[in-house]
């Protein structure tokens, strides 16, 4: 029993390493030339452009429901005018881009596991080689980077839309104008607020590229092992990023204590 436990943990560690060295590679290529702009741009389209719907969504619905369980809480101490101040600080430090990150990895990461995925188990990455393309910069640093550029301004849509969201509940049920509303929202936000929470989105970015990336490039078992590609990139790319939320939010307490 031990043992088999054992040999699990040791290849979690394995699979843990291959992904963080998988990252590095991708992270240390994409400041070397040539620089594949073109494709970058692509893919900034296809993962933030084609993502706005869905995080313009979420981030309205997650906006009107905070509002709406704000104001259940606050009403009890007579605090309904914090409550646009207390839904902006909780958006833009912590649900936005986690939410963000969640939801991106369930759309993209998918979506990058199983066409990398595929075009291995089809022999295209071999063929891109062949032809003397870098096919490790052209289609996994590519996707990277894009996913690193992407998320930050997915995750300002969010905020954006949440408090969006916040307002129209406020409005329909106390009928506060737009300009109270978004002056007392932004009223205790400062700058710092701003700066952890991007640096944290980028970082879930590069872990929802570099995971799904990984993934795609070492499929096997033909089509199955696609589907198995698609499912495992979502699962894990969400797993890392909670964990990671952890670690990240004692980091940001450590280095600006005035926000704990």
């Amino acid at each position: 029993m031990l043992e088999r436990v054992g040999a699990a943990l040791i290849a979690v560690l394995a699979w843990i390493g291959d992904v963080s060295l998988f990252g590095v590679r991708a992270l240390r290529d994409a400041v070397r030339r040539p620089y594949e702009f073109s494709e970058i741009a692509r893919h900034v389209f296809e993962i933030g452009w084609r993502s706005v719907p869905l995080i313009a969504t979420s981030g309205l619905a997650i906006g009107v429901v905070l509002s709406m369980h704000t104001r259940a809480s606050l009403e009890r101490f007579g605090a309904e005018a914090m409550i646009p101040a207390g839904l902006a600080i909780a958006l833009i430090r912590e649900t936005g881009p986690l939410v963000t990150a969640l939801l991106v990895a369930g759309r993209v990461g998918a979506g990058i596991g199983a066409e990398l995925g595929a075009m291995k188990v089809t022999e295209q990455i071999d063929a891109l080689e062949a032809v003397a393309v870098d096919s490790f910069k052209y289609l996994a640093v590519t996707r990277i980077v894009a996913c690193i550029l992407a998320m930050p301004l997915l995750t300002t849509i969010t905020n954006f839309c949440g408090i969006l969201g916040g307002w129209i509940a406020e409005f329909t049920i106390s009928g506060m104008t737009w300009k109270l509303y978004f002056n007392r929202a932004f009223s205790l936000i400062e700058f710092q607020d701003f700066v952890p929470a991007t640096i944290k989105t980028a970082v879930f970015g590069l872990i929802i590229g570099t995971v799904a990336s990984y993934l795609g490039f070492t499929t096997t078992q033909g089509t199955e092992g696609v589907g198995r590609t698609s499912t495992r990139s979502v699962v894990l790319s969400s797993i890392l990023i909670i964990v990671t939320n952890v670690v990240l939010v004692k980091l940001i307490f450590f280095i600006y204590p005035e926000r704990a």
